[in-house]
């Protein structure tokens, strides 16, 4: 049956196999060689970005060959809001190239240009990660989701029955967290019989927590368990193991820029430079990571600030891949909602209830009781009272009709003791 999927996802989407064929290329090369590849390829997307749009045109000039990566600027998240339209590639129409959105992880909402060739990239790098742990196409995945955009038809998890069964892979929205909703996800493991489980840190800790309290027996075949889009704790890490019985893999990486680094089965975590070139630069005290997508000629970015903190590391990995090493360090760190009527709401709910707006500069929601949630704006202006008032309306018609919301403009925006920035705060116990 794995072979016939895996034939069946191939016939489908042949593009993706391509791609991911050439990734499992480049890591079979020595360190040099992909060094030499990555150096390459910076080369030519520096000269393709100043040669097709209008940004980079500006700001790099027309660069030699010797030019310096790191006297090219910055590219913050301001910049793409107010520049969006000049970083799209000049022979791209604004009209039909689809638009993407970050709720912003780190309290800046955004958007960026997207198309399916982007789509079918961060597919293949994400089957590339998924080999890492061992997992072969045509086995099971299953995803749990906290991003409810991504899980309807057209998202990047909300695939037809068939075109799941062919991917060998299924989507459970869980945006929404409650005992009784863990328990069927539980049993839902135990009758799909995944290879691999994949989904937010949190989510994932929740039902491995659930699993571990009630003893429910899971299946021997899970080989890995894959955590993304949040920082995973080391806390998470233990819990999630001993509820499944096998190895937890991280992910780094962002809508914008996807596919940055994955841990291997020695627990290294490993550059993707066959797509991205990743600098960590000290800014106030921490290490902040810049990265250049080497693969996006839509919408080149280049020496982005992500908005993440890490740093990379020197030497190799016993388990023989030539990508060089990096650590995350901690941000992102967000918190569970907790509604009047006991449910757990995942942190994405809430910056996808901001998604276009970028007129905020930063955000923050606070729950100081159930009842209530305090949004705090930096922002140019007031938010228009009918935006608001639909805010308030989804919060009640999605969560629960207790719960009220308010706005506040211009106080400081409360960060952790490290400084480190969170886009929700419950003080809820």
């Amino acid at each position: 049956m794995r072979s016939l999927r895996a034939w069946l996802h191939r016939w489908q989407r042949p593009d993706r196999h391509v791609l991911l064929d050439g990734l499992l290329a480049t890591q079979a090369l020595t360190r040099e060689q992909v060094l030499r590849k990555q150096a390459e390829d910076l080369r030519a997307i520096v000269r393709f970005a100043a040669a097709n749009t209008a940004y980079y045109r500006e700001a790099c000039g027309t660069p030699g060959d010797d030019f310096v990566l790191r006297d090219l600027p910055i590219l913050r998240k301001q910049d793409v809001v107010a520049r969006m339209r000049d970083l799209l590639a000049r022979d791209a129409d604004p009209l039909t190239t689809n638009i993407g959105h970050t709720g912003g992880s780190t309290g800046k909402p955004l958007a960026f240009w997207y198309d399916e060739a982007k789509h079918e990239l961060m597919r293949a790098g994400m089957m590339r990660s998924y080999m890492m742990s061992g997992w072969r196409p045509g086995q099971k995945i299953l995803n749990f989701w906290g991003a409810r955009q991504d899980t309807v038809a057209g998202g990047v998890f909300g695939g037809k029955r068939l075109s799941d069964f062919m991917a060998a892979e299924k989507t459970i929205p869980a945006y929404e967290i409650t005992a009784g909703r863990l328990l069927e996800w539980a049993r839902f493991i135990g009758r799909y019989r995944p290879v691999l489980l994949q989904g937010y840190a949190s989510i994932l800790s929740a039902l491995a927590r659930f699993v571990v309290d009630n003893r429910i027996p899971m299946p021997g075949g899970l080989i890995g368990v894959y955590s993304t889009a949040e920082m995973l704790d080391d806390w998470q890490r233990k819990i999630i193991e001993r509820a499944f019985g096998c190895q937890v893999f991280n992910q780094y990486g962002s809508r914008e820029i996807p596919n940055i680094a994955c841990e291997c089965r020695r627990g290294s975590m490993h550059v993707f430079t066959d797509m991205v070139w990743l600098e960590s630069l000290c800014t106030d005290g921490e290490e902040r990571l810049i990265v250049t997508s080497l693969t996006n000629r839509l919408m080149p970015l280049i020496r982005y600030d992500v908005g993440d903190a890490g740093r990379l590391k020197e030497g190799d990995c016993p388990c023989g891949s030539p990508f060089p090493l990096m650590e995350m360090g901690m941000c992102r760190h967000n918190d569970m909602i907790r509604t009047p009527g006991g449910k757990r709401v995942h942190p994405s709910f809430f910056n996808r209830l901001l998604y276009g707006m970028t007129q905020i500069e930063h955000y923050q929601f606070i729950q100081d009781e159930p009842e209530r949630i305090t949004l705090n704006v930096v922002a140019p202006g007031p938010l228009d009272s009918g935006l608001v008032d639909a805010l308030r309306t989804r919060i009640r018609h999605e969560l629960d009709e207790r719960m009220t919301l308010e706005v506040s403009y211009g106080g400081a925006l409360e960060r952790t003791a490290s400084g480190k920035h969170r886009f929700v705060i419950s003080n809820c116990a």
